[in-house]
């Protein structure tokens, strides 16, 4: 069965199994489906089970069982312990010259440990982490950040395609979730800037949509200002306009800035900003907003004004 890609070119069907269903794998696995594909998906969780069933996908009883006969598997896990657990279980039961993905965010390290761990089983592998949260992974806009083989990595990005808008291929094993991390801080970091800037404003008397009229066009521009501004109002999409209800939970937040300082510490890389802004978004968790989205954070910064 063949299907074609917006730029019309004819794409190969292929049977895939996911493992991990949760806010990002589910959609996504819903995604593939949506693509044409066969998919059999597994998760421990029964209600995510239900609803990629609902979704099109076929439920397997374990991922053991999920993997066999598969073209490609993809795994989003919480972190590289479940990974390196769900491959080790898996990998003995997929074909020979398959492909195994890890869309999860997790340590270099550890996704390197996977590919080699891939490679003794004859698997080709790429370590594909995602930028766009809950929204992109819906809408089938997210970024894929691609580590591994060339051959492995021209195998995946077809399929990636129908979960995303933008797939780059970023080095070899471990830099997608090097990339991932890297990007990541730069967020928590500039998120925590727009939010000190817009607490500043109201404090000098200046409305939020003046300061967004003159960051948005000047040299203040970035992503946390003009796509997910931490304020109501100037972007309607942002979660700001819904009471924070998360697209990117600042939990999450707290594991990327964490994996960018063990990382960091390993490499023998100095990033104080970074450093900084795991220790905000760390005490912003430890009052009890783990599951707010991470732009937030700028409740907290007001607190700390005594707002």
């Amino acid at each position: 069965m063949n299907n074609r890609r917006q730029d019309g070119e004819e794409i190969e069907m292929a049977t895939i199994a996911f493992i991990g269903l949760g806010n990002m794998g589910g959609p996504m696995a819903a995604n593939l489906v949506k693509a044409g594909h066969k998919v059999t998906a597994f998760d421990l969780v029964a209600a995510s089970r239900n609803q990629a069933q609902s979704d099109g996908a076929a439920i397997a009883e374990s991922s053991v069982s999920a993997v066999k006969g598969a073209d490609i598997v993809i795994t989003m896990l919480p972190a590289g312990k479940h990974v390196l657990s769900v491959w080790n279980e898996v990998l003995p039961a997929v074909t020979k010259g398959a492909l195994i993905i890890d869309s999860s965010t997790i340590d270099v390290e550890s996704a390197r440990e996977a590919h080699a761990l891939a490679a003794r089983h004859g698997v080709l592998s790429v370590d594909a982490p995602v930028s766009g949260g809950t929204g992109g992974a819906k809408a089938a806009t997210l970024t894929f950040m691609c580590g591994g083989e060339d051959k492995a990595f021209a195998t995946a990005k077809p399929v990636l395609e129908n979960m995303g808008k933008k797939i780059v291929h970023c080095g070899g094993a471990g830099a997608g979730q090097a990339a991932k991390i890297c990007n990541n801080m730069i967020l928590g970091i500039s998120m925590i800037g727009v939010g000190e800037a817009f607490v500043l404003a109201e404090k000098l008397g200046l409305s939020h949509q003046a300061l967004f009229d003159v960051a948005s066009t000047s040299s203040g521009q970035c992503w946390s200002l003009t796509t997910y501004c931490p304020v109501p109002g100037p972007v309607p999409t942002s979660p700001a306009n819904n009471d924070y209800k998360p697209g990117f939970a600042a939990n999450l937040m707290v594991k990327d800035l964490t994996l960018a300082q063990d990382a960091a510490n390993t490499a023998g890389a100095v990033t104080p900003l970074g450093k900084h802004a795991q220790e905000i978004y760390k005490a912003f968790d430890a009052a009890g907003n783990g599951g707010v989205d991470f732009s937030g954070i700028i409740q907290h910064v007001r607190a700390l004004a005594g707002k």
